[in-house]
């Protein structure tokens, strides 16, 4: 029991003996104690300190224990067990409003502790409120503290930003926190490249006139337009046809556009930031990225670390996604240390991406509170780096059919009409099949898109 952070625990009772049994369990599951006979004690103590768990006895020389809940910031605590020799229903009732709360009746199990001094410490692994949170993201690495400061350090200059890394790394969040804090008024207006038909690319980025094309029954103002004043994130930049490439380079050149079948020049304030996950230098020498609007674009180029080589990251994002499923369903489930062992060692090659599907299945498949196992469906297939797809024998049809979209979905950045293309089926029988895989927990969101992305 001893493994893992050292956790703080306050009990709060005014029975020596339960403090005594509860404190000796705790230091060998390896949380440091401190103690207190009353509410006016606990007052004290908590005003100045954090822990990452109380332990609290309803029944006090001074008054009931859930009035110091009542009193304090329960943000400065971590889990809260309220115990009591007396249950009632009125008091049940009071307690279990508070979400964070566990509500035990004495005499209490050993187990029953263990599990409480578990999420303490796991508690104190993860991030305290706001520490390593930049923007939305989550990093303790010292790989993340550089991308945190190279993204305040460009974020106010008027450069235009490329971002390289693998799928899943968020590139768009990086994207959006140079946004936020750029002090730009405008929109954040984002394109993926790779998810629009390229005949149709053009009149969305840049916009048409009225009858510049059958069914242009009026003026359209694209996405530069819309982004007037803030930023245009253009991602999958490599997917972008080679004239529209030409195009681009000279709308951010001359910082003004001519709408598709217009004439006029419409001057444009927006700042641009491409992303690929492919090589930039590959890119240019095949000639699916002009060098030119690469040397264009990359005025301050970010490279995002893939999450096999930052572990320590891990354990503080699986939490931040366990923490939003516990707030969106009312539940308190916690991360093993076990589990985070695991998770912690795996390569990730779908990033971060992959660990809240990892995260989302684990709550999902959980039997109680304590996520031990990881929660993955048993492996169907082994997608390997040179685009191809082992199957194994024994598999359903289900699974290889799934194995086969969704690997061809990620050779084509996603694209559902590339994708369709290449199997010979409709985007609509795509798109089905990943509202079904979506339905099972098989996929995220953001993977699903919508049928229109096409």
């Amino acid at each position: 029991m001893g493994e893992g952070p050292t956790a703080s625990v306050l009990i709060v009772d005014d029975n020596v003996e339960f403090q005594s049994t509860v404190a000796d369990l705790a230091s060998l599951a390896n949380c440091t104690v401190t103690r207190a006979t009353s509410v006016r004690e606990a007052r004290r103590i908590v005003r100045d300190r954090q822990f990452d768990l109380l332990v609290l006895d309803l029944d006090l020389p001074d008054g009931s224990g859930l009035d110091l809940l009542d009193e304090i910031d329960l943000v400065t605590l971590g889990q809260i067990a309220v115990v009591t020799g007396h249950p009632s229903v009125d008091s049940a009732i009071r307690a279990v409003r508070l979400p964070i709360v566990d509500y035990l009746v004495k005499p209490l199990a050993a187990d029953a502790l263990n599990r409480l001094f578990e999420r303490a410490r796991l508690h104190a692994r993860a991030l305290p409120p706001g520490a390593g949170e930049f923007s939305g993201m989550i990093g303790q690495s010292a790989q993340m503290k550089a991308l945190f400061d190279r993204i305040e350090r460009v974020a106010r200059h008027d450069m235009t930003v490329f971002i390289h890394g693998e799928s899943g790394t968020g590139k768009e969040l990086v994207a959006r926190a140079v946004h936020d804090r750029s002090g730009r008024r405008g929109e954040f207006v984002a394109l993926n490249c790779g998810a629009v038909a390229p005949d149709l690319l053009s009149s969305q980025l840049f916009g048409h006139e009225r009858g510049a094309f059958t069914g242009a029954s009026q003026s359209h103002a694209g996405f530069f337009e819309r982004a007037e004043g803030g930023t245009l994130f253009l991602d999958e930049i490599t997917e972008m046809p080679a004239a529209l490439q030409v195009y681009l380079l000279r709308v951010l050149e001359t910082r003004t556009l001519t709408r598709v079948g217009g004439s006029r020049e419409i001057p444009v304030d927006v700042r641009v930031i491409a992303a690929t996950n492919r090589d930039p230098g590959a890119a240019v020498s095949s000639g699916s990225l002009r060098g030119d609007l690469y040397y264009r674009l990359a005025d301050f180029p970010i490279e995002l670390v893939p999450l096999r080589e930052r572990p320590e990251d891990v354990a503080p994002l699986a939490q931040r996604f366990l923490d939003r499923l516990n707030e969106r369903y009312g539940t308190r489930r916690f991360l093993t240390a076990e589990v985070l062992r695991q998770w912690t060692a795996r390569p990730w090659p779908g990033n971060v991406r992959e660990l809240r599907h990892v995260v989302q299945r684990a709550y999902v498949l959980a039997t109680d509170d304590a996520i031990a196992e990881q929660g993955e469906p048993p492996p169907a297939a082994i997608a390997r780096d040179d685009g191809s797809v082992t199957f194994q024998v024994g598999m359903t049809f289900d699974e290889i059919e799934r194995e086969m979209l969704l690997k061809t979905l990620a050779h084509h950045g996603n694209n559902k009409r590339q994708a369709a293309r290449t199997l010979g089926i409709t985007t609509k029988t795509i798109y089905n099949r990943l509202l079904r895989y979506r339905s099972l927990g098989l996929i995220g969101d953001e993977q699903l898109g919508t049928e229109e992305d096409d």
